[in-house]
């Protein structure tokens, strides 16, 4: 049957040559599959190990991370684990097996041990500050490994730096005795700066507003000096934070930072970074409440320290000094645990926010202790110090929170850190600060010329934390042809453990003739105490003592100069009182602050007099913040008590724009020079706007208008001594108007001001321009 079923099909036939083919090629692949299972199947048994070529490693190190049993039959596989180990260990540069029958050699060449570390091309960053990145140093063994991660910890801090395209290269140089020097190569590359910072869903303040929000900066003229128009990837995380906390103290609840794009040119010199933010809608106060759950507590009484009134935008700073004011008058009165919650009511449709107050009991938790660490120069009292808790007060979160942003204030630290973790039990816990110091000194040197005083040289010296005491040293020293000026200052802010700020003053001035009719000398000595009259308010006290000469008047100059020289040298007392209000820094609006400063001086002795000085200021942003408006009020009094004043006590008028520092008030017109001679009375009102001018926002620079109206009037004697001087000391105002140029420049910021008098009198002094330093908040 088999045959029948074949017996239709071709006959299959083979030509010689293609079969022994087919054969020769059946025999290579059976061949190819032996052969590794036959290496597989190799076995070894080594009765002895050696190791050659170790120098300061000891062989049974070798023999730990080879772990080859001695006499057992081991695989081929197993063996070369076993190289792989020692190969891995990363002390060896080179590793050879050499199996020789029942004995098995291990060859090793260690690596070198690194004889010095140097880094070339480096410019921007010094060799000490690259020291402390790299891992790698002088007597210890080499590593390609930590070499390689040695060069990425350089690129990553010229990354840093802001130079991404910085490429370091390790290379070593064989020295004797198996020693190498290890040689980063550095390329610096060129800063890559952030050229434009833009944002997208921002409706309500414009890109120029919330620039001025960021830690980062855009580019601008002096790209080379400022370092925050750099791009660091760690800072955008701060830069979101910044601007939440922006829109959440005007209003905008629900603002979001939905993503920070940061893109690189393709030639790697420029970053483009984009905030994209969603604003939402601005909420105010609706109904404000206080409930009570503490019997002790009466609601009502609590009620009435609310400051917050319905209608006004919604602010957590507003929240949090309510919280902190009811819970202070609950210590007041001896309600230990309370806590007061602000519980939150939405009212999407009116868009306001109900906050009801409540007074609870809050858990019963001590502060067992406060552990500081990280000062190394600061001492550990002047950090408690602004600690308002004690070990062994009851823990209030709230407070903790706000003793960390008073230590933060201080200015001695690049970061504070404060946490609190569960102390020895439950009830307790334990204050965790954490800083990390920074310098807090500085010494100036300068040179300056001006036709008023000649040539003149400026040395000072400040240091806000000597000696680690939290106490203000400083000492400036100004000296010319003409004038010379010193003056050491000394503050203790905490004096007696207390909130009580104690300031020492010493000064002398002098000045010659040379550019004036007259020579001065002035010097004295003044002890001060300042502590808190309120939550924005400070009353300080002064006494003190300071002599004053007038000599070296010209004769030709008025009479009333002359009559003032004979009275010789003067020797006085002085009691004075300092009152200030200031909500600039910690005001409760963002967008306003008022600064109001009252000071009487009482002297006695040689000369009897009363001399009082005001100031007001008050600022307020508009237009979504993109101008501001500033007015202030200055003025000041001298009243005699006894004898006469003198013209190195009164005012000039200085402060107003448009003329000369001595360049209003009563004067001698009868003399050459028409001396001016000061007035014991003097007001000045200014009025100005800042807002910008249009041009690219990192510039820096704005414009601004100003109007300037005062006066200096009021003299003792108009006389002289017995002479006919023609001295007119009625209050005639002045005013002038101008603009003004402010650049914010990496020195500071500077002010420009071009100005006009508006109403003067004839023989006024005027000035059309100056330059000065801007006071801005």
């Amino acid at each position: 049957m088999a045959e029948a079923a074949f017996a239709g099909a071709p006959a299959l036939r083979m030509r010689p040559w293609l079969l022994r083919a087919v054969l020769a090629g059946l025999i290579a692949v059976a061949c190819a599959v032996a052969m590794p299972r036959a290496a597989l199947a190799q076995t070894y048994s080594f009765s002895t190990v050696a190791v050659e070529g170790t120098q300061r490693i000891e062989p049974g190190t070798v023999l730990s991370y080879a772990e080859i049993p001695r006499g057992q039959a081991i695989s081929a596989g197993e063996l070369n684990d076993a190289y792989q180990r020692v190969l891995g260990s990363g002390l060896f540069e080179q590793v050879e097996f050499v199996p020789q029958g029942g004995r098995l050699v291990i060859r090793v060449t260690e690596f070198p041990t690194i004889n010095v570390v140097d880094f070339e091309g480096n410019r921007r960053i010094d060799d000490e500050a690259l020291s402390a990145v790299v891992r790698s140093q002088s007597r210890r063994v080499y590593s390609p490994t930590v070499a390689e991660q040695d060069a990425a910890a350089i690129t990553e801090a010229y990354s840093q730096a802001g130079r991404f395209a910085a490429t370091v290269t390790p290379r070593i140089i064989r020295r004797s005795e198996n020693r190498v020097d290890l040689v980063f190569e550095i390329v610096e590359g060129r800063v890559v700066e952030n050229e434009r910072i833009s944002f997208v869903g921002n409706r309500n303040f414009s890109d120029r507003r919330l620039r001025q929000v960021l830690e980062t900066k855009q580019a601008g003229l002096f790209r080379q000096l400022v370092q925050r128009d750099t791009f660091v990837a760690d800072r955008i995380e701060f830069d979101k934070q910044l601007l939440r906390d922006f829109y959440l103290s005007r209003g905008y609840v629900d603002f979001e930072v939905l993503s920070v794009n940061s893109e690189i040119t393709r030639r790697r010199d420029a970053f483009f970074i984009t905030f994209n933010v969603r604003e939402g809608q601005q909420f105010r106060f609706g109904e404000i409440t206080t409930v009570s759950e503490i019997p002790e507590a009466d609601a009502a009484e609590y009620e009435r320290e609310i400051r917050i009134r319905s209608g006004g935008v919604y602010s957590p700073t507003l929240v949090d000094n309510t919280i902190a004011r009811l819970e202070t008058l609950a210590l007041r009165q001896g309600l230990d645990f309370v806590r007061v919650e602000p519980r939150v009511s939405r009212n999407d449709r009116a868009q306001t926010l109900d906050i009801e107050f409540a007074i609870v009991r809050g858990p019963r938790i001590f502060v067992e202790r406060i552990d500081i660490e990280g000062n190394v120069t600061t001492l550990d009292r002047v950090v408690r110090q602004r600690f308002r808790t004690v070990e062994g007060d009851p823990f209030n979160p709230r407070e903790i929170r706000e003793s960390a942003e008073r230590i933060r204030a201080l200015g001695y630290f690049s970061s504070a850190e404060v946490s609190a973790r569960e102390g020895s039990s439950p009830e307790q816990v334990v204050v965790d600060v954490d800083v990390e110091e920074q310098p807090t000194g500085s010494l100036g040197f300068g040179l300056s010329y001006s036709v008023s005083s000649g040539a003149a040289f400026a040395v000072n010296f400040s240091e806000s934390n000597f000696l680690g005491r939290g106490q203000t040293l400083a000492f400036a020293l100004d000296t010319g042809t003409t004038n010379s000026n010193s003056r050491l200052t000394f503050i203790e802010p905490y004096f007696l453990g207390r909130d009580l700020r104690f300031s020492s003053n010493i000064f002398y001035r002098e000045s010659s003739n040379d550019f004036s009719d007259y020579s001065t000398r002035t010097g004295g000595l003044s002890l001060g105490l300042e502590f808190p009259a309120g939550e924005n308010s400070r009353l300080g006290f002064t006494v003190g003592a300071r002599f004053d000469s007038l000599f070296d008047v010209d004769p030709a100059s008025s009479p009333i100069l002359i009559a003032e020289e004979d009275i010789g040298d003067r020797y006085m007392g002085l009691f004075g009182v300092t009152y200030s209000y200031d909500t600039r820094a910690g005001g409760l609006d963002p967008t306003r602050g008022v600064l109001l400063r009252f000071s009487n001086e009482l002297y006695g002795g040689d000369a009897s007099y009363l001399k009082s000085t005001i100031q007001a200021v008050a600022e307020a942003k508009v237009r979504n913040e993109e101008v501001t408006l500033r007015a202030s009020f200055e003025g000041g009094a001298i009243s005699v008590i006894d004898g006469q004043s003198r013209v190195t006590d009164r005012f000039f008028g200085s402060e107003m724009r448009g003329f000369e520092p001595r360049g209003i008030g009563p004067r001698d017109l009868d003399t050459a020079g028409e001396d001016p001679l000061g007035g014991n009375y003097f007001a000045v009102a200014k009025f100005e706007a800042e807002f910008p001018l249009g041009l690219p926002e990192e510039y820096g620079i704005t414009g601004g208008l100003f109007l300037d109206v005062g006066t200096v009037w009021g003299l003792d004697d108009t006389d002289g001594a017995g002479g006919a001087g023609s001295v007119d000391d009625s209050l005639h105002l002045r005013a002038a108007a101008g603009f003004s140029v402010f650049w914010t420049t990496p020195l500071g910021p500077l002010r420009f001001n071009f100005s006009t008098p508006i109403e003067k009198l004839d023989y006024d002094k005027e000035q059309n321009f100056d330059l000065s330093v801007s006071t801005r908040f």
